[in-house]
């Protein structure tokens, strides 16, 4: 971390894309506008998500914002689970309501009132839609990306003959999380279940893929849930099977969030601004001329021909000819994040090369101009692997085994208080009781990430109470 962002973190990270230009506040509390470049990392995540959904069968649809009060009742779970936050729409046309309608937090409700239409025999199924919508969550606290009261997303609502089959449409979705997360945003991620306090409200299991932030606290940045036939129960999707009897589906749903964006940000973000890995960055290379350059035709000329040359190979270039000065340009794409700077002048030019400058490396090299090209497709390639190591590294480094108690976890934390340090994730044991789970929480404000699938350590003795745990459990701060 760097001195600005152990000083105020939060702080740190708003005027970071505030700078950067990725957002805008409005006058709605929690509601924020994207501007271009921050929305262009959301659709790169769309593009990249798309392709991988849609080669696993997968297709996209859309449903209505508006949800029946009456949906929510027919699951008792899901609707406990999301009252506190649900906005609601009383009047329209200057008349009340007969039915007040809720803008949907999510959409199992109105999808399985429109399945139970759909679904009649074990020939339509698995169904495999997708949805990419806003969803409305109203926050108490807000951070801009990370959690807002309206926030773009995808739904998975997938519907199958039986639990074998629903069980392995969650597990191939939540590795897809995992898969983008880490290879298109270069952040290294924890998957695991969730325990029964933070699975989703009406979900069978809860399924999560976890990533720590610079300042140690984790977002949780995707999740996978088995709803087993709760839903399907609830609102009477059934199919007739093989032996023409009526049985309940089972279903799935999954999603992930714009708070990937944050993540971004949070995780490789340094002193000068962003930090973004190129495959998800708007601008991966920008040209930019310097010294005397309009007096010498032959300096744009060259930048034109490079950006011709750069963007044929798929690379996203912008060529800066503004009259600003280079110093502020070079200031104003480190800003930005763009992973790579390509600066020419005329004695550059004279010698046939340019100077690139990778955004989290501190130097400039000069580079010949006939291998240029191919010099900045391997730069890219390599800051990509750069990153998701060093945030790996990070993680790992912050990652704590060796706190068994909850004696040892305050004296952890008063620790890491005195000495300027973040507190990160701790792995410990925990014995399937929700109050040692809660007391944990209210004693240290840690809470239970998940359980991971591959955990460097077992434990043996719960955190809490010390009893033998039923499970090995990360627990950290979190957004």
């Amino acid at each position: 971390m760097t001195n600005q962002q152990k000083n105020d973190f939060t702080k740190w990270y708003i005027d970071t894309i505030q700078k950067a230009d990725l957002m805008d506040y409005t006058p709605v509390r929690g509601c924020i506008a994207f501007k271009p470049d921050g929305y262009e990392i959301w659709e790169h995540i769309q593009d990249e998500m798309n392709r991988r959904f849609k080669e696993t069968g997968h297709r996209n649809a859309y449903f209505p914002m508006l949800i029946p009060e009456s949906f929510f009742q027919k699951e008792k779970d899901h609707i406990e689970g999301f009252a506190p936050e649900l906005p609601w729409v009383t009047e329209a046309a200057g008349e009340k309501l007969e039915e007040r309608l809720a803008l949907r937090p999510t959409s199992e409700t109105m999808i399985g009132h429109l399945y139970s239409d759909w679904i009649k025999s074990y020939r339509d199924l698995p169904v495999l839609i997708n949805q990419w919508a806003n969803v409305f969550r109203w926050e108490k606290k807000t951070l801009p990306f990370i959690r807002t009261s309206e926030f773009l997303w995808q739904e998975g609502h997938t519907a199958h003959v039986d639990e074998e089959e629903a069980r392995q449409e969650t597990m191939q979705m939540l590795n897809i999380y995992k898969e983008v997360v880490e290879e298109l945003l270069a952040i290294p991620v924890y998957d695991g279940q969730k325990t029964p306090s933070e699975r989703f409200a009406g979900a069978v299991d809860t399924y999560s893929i976890e990533a720590m932030m610079k300042d140690g606290k984790a977002v949780q940045a995707g999740t996978s849930h088995y709803l087993g036939t709760k839903f399907a129960e609830a609102f009477d999707i059934k199919y007739l099977n093989k032996e023409n009897k009526h049985q309940h589906v089972h279903t799935t749903s999954w999603g992930t969030s714009t708070r990937l964006i944050g993540s971004v940000i949070m995780v490789h973000g340094d002193e000068q601004g962003l930090v973004l890995p190129p495959r998800v960055a708007p601008t991966q290379v920008v040209l930019i001329p310097v010294g005397p350059w309009k007096k010498n035709p032959a300096i744009m000329e060259k930048l034109e021909e490079l950006y011709a040359a750069l963007k044929s190979k798929g690379i996203r270039v912008r060529l800066d000819d503004s009259d600003q000065s280079p110093g502020y340009k070079f200031n104003e794409w480190e800003l930005k994040g763009v992973p790579v700077r390509i600066e020419l002048g005329p004695r550059d030019l004279e010698n046939n090369q340019a100077l690139i400058k990778v955004r989290d490396l501190s130097e400039k090299e000069s580079v010949e101009i006939a291998v240029l090209v191919e010099r900045i497709e391997e730069e890219l390639t390599t800051m990509q692997t750069r990153l998701l190591e060093k945030a790996r590294a990070f993680r790992d480094e912050n990652s704590h085994t060796n706190v068994d108690t909850l004696e040892q976890l305050k004296q952890h934390l008063a620790d890491s208080t005195e000495n300027g340090e973040i507190p990160g994730w701790i792995l410990a044991g925990w014995c399937g009781d929700d109050a040692c789970e809660e007391n944990v929480k209210n004693e240290t404000k840690f809470t239970t990430r998940n359980i991971p699938f591959n955990p460097p350590a077992e434990k043996t003795t719960c955190i809490n109470c010390g009893k033998d745990s039923k499970h090995t459990v990360w627990f950290g701060r979190s957004y």
